[in-house]
This record gives C-alpha cells, sequence and structure tokens, in this order.
C-alpha cells in the first residue's frame, strides 16, 4: 500500500523544497506499482522469514514511516510539540512522517522540529565503515562525562561538532574553571565576612540578573547553547573578580544561587567528587565479582562494608560508582 506524495500539498514543506523539486534530486527508484519515485510504503506486503500481521489488504507488515507515526500517536497524541532527529531524516522520512500523519488526522502533526548536526571525529563523518564510530559508553572509559557534557552544549545542536581530544582537553579545562570558580564562592559563601550588604554589594547582585537575561536569550534563540555558555562563564567572571576583591558573602551566596540555577537548565554538575580510597576501590571491584557470580548476599555484605566506610554504591548504565554518604 503505497502514499501518493501528490495528494498531499504540504509535501516538502519541512526541507523547503517543492515537490517537483525533490522529484528530480530524489535517489528513490520506482516501484512497480508507484505512481512516483516518491511515493512510499505504509504497509508491505509478507516476504518470507520477515514477521507478518493480518490486515485488510493482507498479511505483511507497517512501512518504515508509518511505524513512527504510529508510535508517537498512541504515546504523545495526533499533535505534539517536539520531534528530534539527525540531519540526514529531514527528506524523506520526517516529511513522510508530516505527510502520513496529517493525511490521517488533518491536523498539524508536529509544532517544533529539532534536527542535529553531525559529530565528525578528526574533521571526518562518525562511521563504522571508517572505523572511527565509538559509543559513549566507550568515551567514559577515557574522559570525565561532565567535560564531553559541556563539550557537546559548546557548539548549537544543529551545527556538526568535531570531536577531538584536543578539544575534549579544551572542555575539561573550562570545567575545572567552573568547578573551581564554584568551590571559591562557597568558601567565601561560607568563611567570607558577615555584613549588611553595602551599595557596590547591592549593585553586584542586582546585576546577576542581566546573566541571567543573556542566558535566557541564547537559550529562546533555538536552544543557542553556545551563547547560553557564553553567559554562565561572564558571570563567573564578574563573580570571582568582586567576591575575591569583597570578600563579600551575601554576593557569593547570591551568585551561587544563579549559578545553580543556570547550571540545572543545562544539567551541568561542578561539584567535585573526591576520589575514593584504595580499600572502597578493591570492595568495590569484590563487590562486582560477587555480582557476576550471583552472589547477592556477598554483594550486599560489601555493598554495606562500603556504606560503613561513608560510600554509597550507585549503579550505573556505565557501571558501579562510588559517591561520598
Amino acid at each position: 500500500v503505497y502514499y501518493s506524495v501528490s495528494s498531499f500539498a504540504g509535501y516538502g514543506k519541512l526541507s523547503g523544497q517543492p515537490l517537483q523539486n525533490l522529484e528530480s534530486g530524489a535517489r528513490v527508484e520506482p516501484g512497480e506499482h508507484k505512481r512516483a519515485p516518491l511515493d512510499f510504503a505504509l504497509w508491505k506486503a509478507k516476504k518470507p522469514g520477515e514477521p507478518a500481521w493480518d490486515s485488510p489488504w493482507g498479511p505483511g507488515r507497517p512501512g518504515w514511516h508509518i511505524e513512527c507515526s504510529a508510535m508517537s500517536t498512541k504515546l504523545l497524541g495526533e499533535t505534539f510539540d517536539i520531534h528530534g532527529g539527525g540531519q540526514d531524516l529531514i527528506f524523506p522520512h520526517h516529511e513522510n512522517e508530516i505527510a502520513q500523519s496529517e493525511g490521517a488526522f488533518g491536523k498539524p502533526f508536529v509544532n517544533y522540529w529539532m534536527h542535529n548536526g553531525y559529530i565528525n571525529i578528526d574533521d571526518q563523518k562518525m562511521s563504522k565503515s571508517l572505523g572511527n564510530f565509538f559509543t559513549v559508553r566507550d568515551i567514559a572509559k577515557e574522559y570525565d562525562l561532565k567535560a564531553v557534557r559541556l563539550f557537546m552544549l559548546s557548539a548549537h545542536y544543529r551545527s556538526p561538532v568535531n570531536f577531538s581530544r584536543e578539544l575534549i582537553e579544551q572542555a575539561k579545562h573550562a570545567l575545572i574553571r567552573l568547578q573551581n570558580a564554584r568551590a571559591h564562592l562557597m568558601d567565601v559563601a561560607q568563611n567570607g565576612e558577615d555584613r549588611a550588604p553595602g551599595d557596590a554589594e547591592r549593585e553586584f547582585i542586582e546585576s546577576l540578573g542581566e546573566y541571567r537575561r543573556s542566558f535566557i536569550e541564547a537559550m529562546d534563540d533555538d536552544l543557542n547553547t553556545a551563547d547560553a555558555l557564553g553567559a554562565v562563564f561572564e558571570l563567573v567572571r564578574a563573580a570571582n573578580t568582586f567576591v575575591t576583591h569583597t570578600a563579600a558573602r551575601e554576593a557569593a551566596r547570591a551568585a551561587l544561587d544563579m549559578l545553580a540555577e543556570l547550571y540545572g537548565v543545562l544539567g551541568v554538575d561542578t561539584v567535585r567528587e573526591e576520589a575514593a580510597s584504595a580499600e572502597a576501590l578493591k570492595l568495590l571491584e569484590q563487590r562486582q565479582e560477587a555480582r557476576g557470580a550471583r552472589d547477592w548476599a556477598r554483594a550486599d555484605e560489601i555493598r554495606d562494608r562500603l556504606r560503613d566506610l561513608g560510600y554509597v554504591v550507585e549503579d550505573t548504565p556505565l557501571g558501579p560508582k562510588l559517591k561520598k554518604a
């Protein structure tokens, strides 16, 4: 069962091209029963060895595009706000989703489309064929994921990102700057001069709102996280300078509160994790061995010993981690 794209007047509106332009550049071969090259399958007839379900058109399975529309409609409704995906899916996949969904329900399918750029490795597109493909699990073995997150935020999500050791090192140093700033502000907030704010301090605290406004303007501009991070670093620089010269406790607290709000939006964690002791790390390794052997009692016993040492075990998809209790 094919969808005739010429029957949908809005075909091509996502990619910004009229139907005739898409047809002239199409890499889709005409099928035996297609009216036009861009017509796509809603339902495919059963083939030997493939899963199949009964339908009014005989046994078969859904086409690739209709699967996505079916899932989103069931879970999010006939119209929903945000649909994401890689830029390579704009045409034909997302154009086809729009055509079939709006054709079925007669209303807008998605309010906002967000298409991310590619990840390049040393200026080459990441792909298995080039042997430069890796997963987040692979990255976690070599890099601090907090630095990786900061690196990803430093570019607009629609832009291609060039992943290299040098750039990750830069992100790591940027993270250290944020961590140092937080530690300095925390120290002044706890141990600085406890006095009524003077004119300069009140003026500084009031100026924090300007950084917040710059941050919001950047995020309102199609989630421009690169410019939003710029506002964060400007705030950090101003706060460090002011607090260093004045040791003003209230100013430090206000800056910390503002940074916590902005960090929370970006998901940036600047809390330093204390290194676990050698004994705790050894116990964590033994717990993993016990879990691997399905010796749950032993694993629980080791977890309790770690708690006595002041650590909580957090099991994550990337493996167990120790955190101070």
